[in-house]
């Protein structure tokens, strides 16, 4: 009863159905004011504006960013109550993408499957999914991946004629997300930084840019919105045989020069995608503390070395200690392995419980007074969403993805339509631990080219706006990393 919106009805009048309804009627009227909240009624009082939460904002000492992967704003809270999801009417999708191979339109549809195919996320494949802002292309290119997809591991390889990017999950596959939104705060315009896939998202991430250098200097750096630097060769360790190759300033380099403790933590295994992003399916690659990766980009960063900061990149174990003996560093980066990214063919409900525990291990810490948790997911995946990314210095936005704030000081209930994008996170910790200093070439002492200041960009949200910081801190919400389905959204 708690995430969906009960269709209006009427019941006979007879004493037999009277005493069958009773006790629904009873859940039913426990649950109205979170339904109501839901179903357009009255929405959460605003955040104090202005200088109260610009101050507030140093209540957070921990900012903790968990970057899953490979899902759309749609394909997770496309039906979330009072979100801009999926345009329905009397619950039936009013919106479908064409299948250029049998003429029909498919309409998205609840797909109650662990495993998905989802399809390719480059940059061609991003154009062609957003087509001009008709956002109709899912279908035609996840098809167009299958061809010579042989991989019997990769749902994409494997599934039925129709793929399975017109599919939406609820509460009934991911029911701790749907709590997060509704005990917290969700974001339904979250957009990824750049219209490309994984390897550019997590470099914007940590550096709010994506480029492609010839050598070590910062000047030599042009953006690159698909085919940035790749890392070193499989297997290569520190020191790089060749020297670190992302020439470019990220956010360690302020960081560092403020004194402001950071730490990114790895989630040891396979690598959640192929080195290749064009590849339809490879080999498993090793995901090491000492291997610079794709998923892992700061170790090949030139001034990450420079600082002797490489070991500030750890397994994700020493983020479960500091969490439990309550010395977790000002900014934390979280990464996940394949099996726990939610990457096809990564099972959902490991990814949700690998997040759940994250979590968890905040709330039952002792920072969790003073933590605020960003979670979101790297790139849409090839997944079907119906809004049309606004356009930023060439380079992006990218797709929607979901993304949840959860922290003592957040709203509750909430749901943040700012236009946001990875980029609000770097200034978020700049707002709070670099009193507003950016990546900003004319200012931050070690000048790149890149186009523009992501993080002072117009269109880009405040996520100080997710925070009440004159409310009494809220506890913790811990919950089981094996829940049992919610119901479904109507």
């Amino acid at each position: 009863m708690r995430w969906f919106c009960p269709p209006a009805r009427s019941y006979p009048a007879s004493g037999r159905h009277r005493q069958a309804i009773l006790p629904h009627l009873a859940v039913f009227l426990t649950a109205l004011p979170l339904l109501v909240a839901g179903c357009g009624g009255p929405t959460p009082p605003s955040p104090p504006s202005g200088n109260q939460q610009e101050q507030g904002i140093s209540k957070i000492k921990h900012v903790i960013i968990i970057m899953q992967e490979n899902r759309s704003f749609d394909s997770y809270f496309g039906t979330y109550p009072g979100a801009d999801g999926i345009p329905m009417q009397n619950g039936v999708p009013t919106v479908c993408v064409s299948d250029s191979q049998t003429g029909q339109c498919v309409k998205p549809f609840h797909d109650s499957k662990d495993k998905n195919g989802g399809g390719p996320h480059g940059a061609t494949n991003a154009s062609a999914d957003i087509a001009g802002g008709q956002m109709n292309g899912f279908i035609d290119q996840a098809l167009k991946g299958k061809h010579g997809c042989t991989d019997p591991n990769n749902p994409a390889c494997t599934n039925s004629t129709m793929p399975d990017v017109m599919g939406y999950h609820d509460a009934r596959e991911i029911p701790n997300y749907w709590t997060y939104a509704q005990d917290f705060v969700l974001q339904d315009h979250m957009f990824e930084s750049v219209a490309s896939w994984s390897q550019p998202a997590h470099l914007y991430l940590v550096s709010g840019w994506s480029a492609r250098c010839a050598n070590s200097d910062p000047m030599s750096c042009q953006s690159a919105i698909q085919t940035p630097n790749k890392p070193p060769a499989n297997g290569s360790t520190l020191p790089l045989p060749t020297g670190p190759d992302y020439a470019w300033t990220d956010l360690t380099y302020l960081l560092h020069n403020s004194q402001v403790s950071w730490g990114y933590y790895l989630d040891q295994g396979t690598q959640p995608d192929c080195e290749d992003d064009e590849a339809e399916s490879c080999a498993p690659v090793q995901q090491k503390v000492g291997v610079p990766g794709i998923w892992n980009p700061l170790p090949n960063f030139v001034d990450v070395n420079q600082d002797g900061q490489v070991g500030n990149v750890q397994d994700i174990r020493n983020f479960y200690k500091a969490a439990s003996d309550g010395t977790l560093p000002a900014v934390s980066w979280v990464v996940p392995n394949g099996t726990d990214s939610e990457h096809p063919p990564a099972l959902v409900s490991t990814g949700q419980a690998y997040v759940t525990n994250l979590i968890n291990s905040v709330m039952q810490g002792p920072d969790w007074s003073s933590s605020a948790i960003f979670l979101t997911w790297d790139d849409w995946g090839g997944f079907y969403d119906h809004i049309a990314p606004p356009t930023v210095d060439g380079m992006g936005y990218g797709l929607r993805v979901p993304g949840l704030v959860i922290s003592p000081y957040a709203r509750k209930g909430y749901i943040d339509h700012q236009t946001l994008s990875f980029d609000a996170f770097l200034k978020f910790i700049e707002d709070d631990f670099l009193k507003g200093q950016r990546l900003d070439p004319k200012t931050d002492g070690r000048p790149d080219p890149r186009p523009d200041v992501r993080e002072d960009a117009s269109i880009l949200g405040n996520l100080v706006n997710d925070f009440d910081f004159t409310q009494t801190p809220r506890p913790p919400v811990i919950l089981p990393l094996n829940p049992p389905p919610g119901p479904a959204s109507t």
